[in-house]
C-alpha cells in the first residue's frame, strides 16, 4: 500500500526540523574546511564546487583556489585562463566560467560584498535558487529553503512524494514542501542537516535507515520503497559520439588547441581533433587525413594509432581515437589563432581536460 503526502498542503510535522537540527548537532559533519565561517566568498566557492561533485573530490580544489585567490577581488582580477587551469579535472567547466563572471559581478555591482538576500544572489551568474539559499543561510542566517539533489531525495522518501523530481510539477511541490518545513531559528544547523542527511545517511543506494532521525516518520521506510523513491528519470539510450584526437609533437613541444568558450570542455586547452567525426575508423587512412589536417602546421614524420578510449559525459559518451604524430618539420602558424605550442615539461599548469591529461601521462 502506498502512502503519499499531498505536498500542496503544509505537512503537520513541526518536529521534522527539531529532530533534524538535534541530529545534525550530534551526528552531522562539522570539520569540512568551509564550515565554521560566515565568509560568503568561501561559502559560495564551496557551494559552486559541490554542485554535482563529491566532497572528497572538492576539498583539494577548494584549498588550491583559496591559496591562489584568497578573496573575491583576487578571483575577479585573475585571467580566466588561470581560473580554468586550476579547475581542470573538476568537470562541468561552465561552473568555472560562471565562477569568474560571478566574482566580477560581485566586485562591479556589489562593491565586492555578497548580497544577503536570496533573490539578488540567485540573479548572479552560476547561482541558482537552492545555492543562493544555502549561501544566504550559512553566511547571513537568512531563513530560506534549499532543494538540491540530496534534499529532493530526503523529502521524496520521508514524505512519499511520487513522480520524477526533475518534472516541473513535482519540483514545484518539493519547493513548497521544503519552504513549509523551515524552522524559525537555527537555520544554519537545519540547512547543513539536510545536506548531511542526504549525503551520508539517506544515500541513493544502500541508505542507512537505522541511523536516520526520520526513520519513524519516513514513508519510503514504512512501505519498503527506499529503492523506488525518488522516482527515476525515464530511461533513454545514451548516445555515443566519436572523436579523433591528434597528439602532435615536435622536438620537446606539444600542439594544443584552445577550445571555444561553450561546448565540450569549453574554455580549456585540448588536443586538436579531425573534423571527420563519423564513418568507419577501421577503414580510415589516418595518415592521409592527418596530413591534410596538419598541412598548415607541419610535415609528418611518424604516425601511430593508439587504442581508443571511452569518456562518459552526463548526456552522451565520447569514443576517442588518438593518433600520436611526430613532425619532421614545423611551419609558422600565423593564421592558426586557436593553435599554440607548449613545452611538454610545462603541461602540469595547462588547463587540460582530465581524459586528455590522462592520455598524455600514459
Amino acid at each position: 500500500m502506498k502512502r503519499v503526502v499531498d505536498t500542496s498542503i503544509t505537512p503537520d510535522d513541526p518536529a521534522f526540523s527539531e529532530d533534524l537540527i538535534a541530529w545534525q548537532k550530534q551526528h552531522g559533519r562539522h570539520q569540512l574546511p568551509w564550515q565554521k565561517t560566515c565568509d560568503a566568498y568561501r561559502i559560495w566557492l564551496s557551494e559552486i564546487m559541490l554542485q554535482q561533485t563529491q566532497v572528497t573530490t572538492v576539498i583539494p580544489y577548494y584549498h588550491r583556489f583559496l591559496q591562489q585567490f584568497p578573496t573575491v577581488r583576487a578571483l575577479a582580477a585573475a585571467p580566466v585562463d588561470q581560473v580554468m587551469s586550476l579547475w581542470a579535472g573538476l568537470g562541468y567547466y561552465t561552473r568555472a566560467r560562471n565562477l569568474h563572471r560571478c566574482a566580477q559581478a560581485i566586485v562591479q555591482q556589489h562593491g565586492g560584498v555578497f548580497p544577503a538576500d536570496v533573490k539578488s544572489l540567485a540573479a548572479l551568474p552560476g547561482i541558482g535558487l537552492s545555492t543562493a539559499a544555502a549561501i544566504a543561510a550559512f553566511a547571513y542566517g537568512t531563513r530560506a529553503a534549499i532543494l538540491d539533489g540530496n534534499v529532493k531525495r530526503v523529502l521524496c522518501r520521508v514524505f512519499g512524494v511520487e513522480g520524477f523530481p526533475g518534472q516541473l510539477a513535482v519540483e514545484r511541490q518539493l519547493w513548497q514542501l521544503a519552504a513549509s518545513l523551515l524552522p524559525e531559528g537555527d537555520i544554519e544547523a537545519y540547512t547543513q542537516g539536510l545536506m548531511d542527511l542526504g549525503a551520508t545517511v539517506c544515500t541513493r543506494t544502500r541508505p542507512r535507515c537505522d541511523a536516520c532521525p526520520m526513520q519513524a516518520r519516513c514513508v519510503a521506510n514504512e512501505t519498503n520503497r527506499t529503492s523506488e523513491l525518488p522516482m527515476r528519470r525515464p530511461k533513454k539510450a545514451t548516445p555515443e559520439k566519436r572523436s579523433v584526437m591528434l597528439w602532435v609533437t615536435f622536438e620537446d613541444e606539444l600542439l594544443l588547441e584552445q577550445r571555444p568558450p561553450i561546448g565540450i570542455w569549453g574554455g580549456l586547452q585540448s588536443l586538436p581533433e579531425l573534423e571527420r567525426l563519423g564513418g568507419n575508423p577501421e577503414a580510415a587512412d589516418w595518415f592521409v587525413e592527418a596530413r591534410a589536417a596538419l598541412a598548415d602546421i607541419g610535415e609528418i614524420a611518424e604516425l601511430s594509432v593508439l587504442p581508443e578510449f571511452l569518456h562518459a559525459f552526463t548526456h552522451f559518451r565520447l569514443r576517442v581515437t588518438p593518433l600520436k604524430i611526430t613532425l619532421a618539420r614545423r611551419y609558422l602558424m600565423a593564421a592558426q589563432d586557436s593553435y599554440h605550442w607548449r613545452a611538454i615539461n610545462a603541461l602540469e599548469s595547462a588547463a587540460l581536460p582530465a581524459p586528455v591529461r590522462k592520455l598524455l601521462q600514459g
